[in-house]
């Protein structure tokens, strides 16, 4: 885990390399840029500084007055929003354990844990204990529009579609323009191909987003990284990296932006930008996905030293990542031809729980790169099945198809 110090030194590098106009817009002034940048730099250091301060004080308040359950679910929700903005699984668990404490105190109108316990469990990948937790929310307020969306949440991480399907029928008119169900609506339309809903849904929580000045700086941080994924998959680069510019400029620190925008590199195979983006992300959270990130960058320069560093700090991020192995790293693998067994041995272990898109997907490819072609096809099926539309699945889909018409040949 980052210590404090080397989180504030990462920031300063990031906001550092922002002012130096690597990325800004080029028809924006580099005074502009560099006041805006600093202020954001500034702001973004005082909102940790506070709900630090914060942190320290429910948690005096909880030693003072052990029976307090709206003490414990106040603290849960502050280190749920701390693990987000730093990337901390310790901060995640801490969240859950409160959040638990705090039911373990009182249940009844006490619904607000389930909510925190529900997050911080799809946080961890624990994502069948997510969909109780959010059962059991939904269950104690059930006309709640956001909880009802939480489940539907739960409920696609784990391929319960029709689960998914039922919880999202429950949200009201009104309901549907809440920040906390809106994206989520989203996600389902995506997941079933409906591009045009999905990229007007994020595109009118994003311009919600950005009108809530109270909202903090990692939670709007998610819309834009948010609205530019969307956008990515659909084909427009250049959008999604106007979205990410401007999140960066309200958020320079945000590990998750900077990671995007080194994937938007590669694309486009800036190496070096890549680079710059990926080690400013990693300076701040270890991702296992960034490092990859980097690594074929380097590789792609010709630097295999470097890319075999990466790598090896990849695997041992992933080590460090407990609950279900990690997708990203079992593509990652994949991709490159390694540990192809015991990746196919993790991913027909997890689909059996978590029959979702995206794991049939893995499973697929796992099979094409075992050399079981039918299998793989059929698993691809299943994949595709709701009709989502990613390039991802879109590029696995034509190699597999390919690879049955070739072994189909005499």
């Amino acid at each position: 885990m980052l210590t404090t110090l080397r989180r504030c030194s990462a920031l300063v590098a990031v906001a550092v390399a922002v002012c130096s106009g690597w990325w800004w817009n080029a028809r924006q002034s580099q005074a502009a840029m560099q006041e805006a940048t600093a202020a954001a730099v500034k702001a973004a250091a005082a909102e940790a500084n506070i709900r630090s301060r914060d942190i320290a004080f429910y948690e005096q308040r909880i030693a003072n007055d052990p029976a307090s359950a709206l003490n414990r679910i106040r603290l849960a929700e502050l280190l749920l929003q701390r693990a987000r903005a730093q990337n901390d699984y310790q901060d995640f668990l801490r969240a859950e354990q409160v959040a638990r404490a705090s039911l373990a105190q009182r249940t009844t109108r006490n619904s607000a844990p389930y909510a925190v316990l529900a997050s911080s469990l799809l946080a961890q990948h624990r994502f069948l204990e997510a969909r109780d937790a959010a059962r059991s929310l939904v269950a104690a307020e059930p006309d709640e529009d956001s909880y009802a969306a939480l489940l539907g949440e739960t409920c696609l991480e784990v391929g319960d579609y029709e689960g998914a399907r039922a919880a999202f029928a429950r949200i009201t008119p009104v309901g549907r323009a809440s920040l906390a169900v809106t994206p989520r609506l989203a996600r389902w339309a995506e997941l079933r191909g409906d591009t045009a809903t999905t990229r007007r849904l994020m595109q009118s929580a994003l311009n919600t987003a950005r009108k809530t000045v109270e909202m903090p700086r990692e939670q709007a941080a998610w819309f834009f990284l948010r609205a530019a994924d969307v956008d990515s998959r659909q084909g427009s680069g250049r959008r999604a990296e106007a979205t990410l510019h401007e999140g960066l400029l309200r958020n320079p620190g945000d590990h998750r932006l900077l990671a995007a925008m080194a994937r938007l590199r590669v694309e486009r195979r800036d190496w070096q930008g890549a680079i710059q983006y990926g080690d400013s992300a990693i300076s701040i959270a270890l991702d296992p996905a960034t490092l990859g990130t980097v690594s074929d960058a380097y590789r792609a320069l010709g630097d295999t030293a470097k890319a075999a560093q990466y790598f090896t700090a990849m695997e041992v991020a992933v080590g460090a990542q407990p609950g279900l192995y990690h997708r990203a790293w079992s593509l990652y693998l994949l991709d490159h031809g390694q540990r192809v067994p015991e990746v196919l041995a993790a991913a027909q272990a997890e689909i059996a729980a978590r029959p979702d898109v995206y794991g049939y997907d893995l499973l697929a490819w796992a099979l094409l790169k075992s050399g079981r072609v039918t299998e793989a096809r059929a698993a691809m099926r299943s994949a595709l099945a709701l009709g989502t539309i990613d390039p991802a699945l879109r590029n696995h889909a034509l190699a597999i198809e390919r690879a049955g018409v070739l072994t189909a040949e005499p």
